[in-house]
């Protein structure tokens, strides 16, 4: 059982934010992630900056973009994570696209993650009838392989990604790219009831989740709450975190009512 896997255990739900690498500096990546970390995140999602992010909206893109100007490249990524990895002991996660891994070296890369401490990798575009060379060395490295599933999924593609996907399985709970929004979509409720059916992986909610009471909504129904542009808003409003903090713990709360 991998340290992700090993989380949810006894029914746990699991908080995970969301940052990008180097935004708005990488100073900033090593103090946010140790807060996040101490306001109860369970697993700490890392991106790796990329010129041409699909599936991120406009705060990532944003993100990603300065920290490229910043000169974050993907082995300052593993620098950083593996900084991080000795200052909290929660689970690193990577997302990043495929074109960065491959001009690296597939198996290169798993194995500097791996020295980097990083647990798990989201690479959104990588389709898992694609994804058998970057599973295998993830699963050489003790590296969790996780792939997303949409409401737009089909029931073969379902069991596909039921059959491959290591750690959890990180559903996106609506038809677009990431980006804060004011309500969950109509039929989260019934995707994710659809995924459980063929899976048994843990099931982690993300895209558009950005309150509280949406965080405590989708623990109600899946395993894991995933947030991202929110964290990275707040964290452009000032360099102490404070407010970034209070959210986050406020997240963690209304998450352990469904505990």
């Amino acid at each position: 059982m991998s340290r992700i896997t090993g989380l949810f255990r006894g029914g746990h739900k699991a908080l995970i934010p969301y940052i990008t690498v180097g935004y708005p500096s990488i100073e900033a990546t090593l103090k946010v992630v140790p807060i996040l970390a101490e306001s109860g995140a369970d697993i700490i999602e890392l991106g790796i900056p990329f010129s041409d992010p699909l599936a991120d909206g406009v705060t990532i893109q944003k993100a990603s973009f300065q920290a490229l100007k910043n000169g974050v490249t993907v082995s300052k990524c593993l620098d950083a994570a593996k900084e991080l990895s000795r200052k909290v002991s929660v689970p690193l996660v990577f997302m990043t696209y495929y074109n960065p891994v491959f001009s690296y070296g597939v198996e290169e890369f798993c194995r500097e993650c791996a020295k980097s401490g990083v647990d798990g990798l989201i690479i959104p575009d990588l389709p898992p009838d694609e994804g058998g060379p970057l599973e295998d060395a993830c699963w050489e490295k003790g590296i969790d392989a996780i792939y997303l599933l949409a409401p737009t999924s089909t029931e073969e593609r379902v069991r596909l990604v039921a059959q491959k996907s290591s750690g959890f399985i990180y559903l996106v709970s609506v038809t677009g790219v990431t980006g804060a929004r004011q309500s969950l979509a109509a039929n989260l409720e019934e995707f994710v009831a659809r995924v459980r059916r063929a899976a048994r992986q843990p099931l982690c909610v993300g895209f558009g989740i950005s309150t509280p009471e949406q965080a405590s909504e989708v623990a109600r129904l899946a395993d894991g709450v995933i947030v991202g542009s929110k964290i990275i808003q707040l964290m452009e409003k000032s360099d102490d975190f404070v407010e970034l903090k209070r959210f986050v713990t406020s997240l963690r709360q209304a998450i352990d009512q469904h505990l």
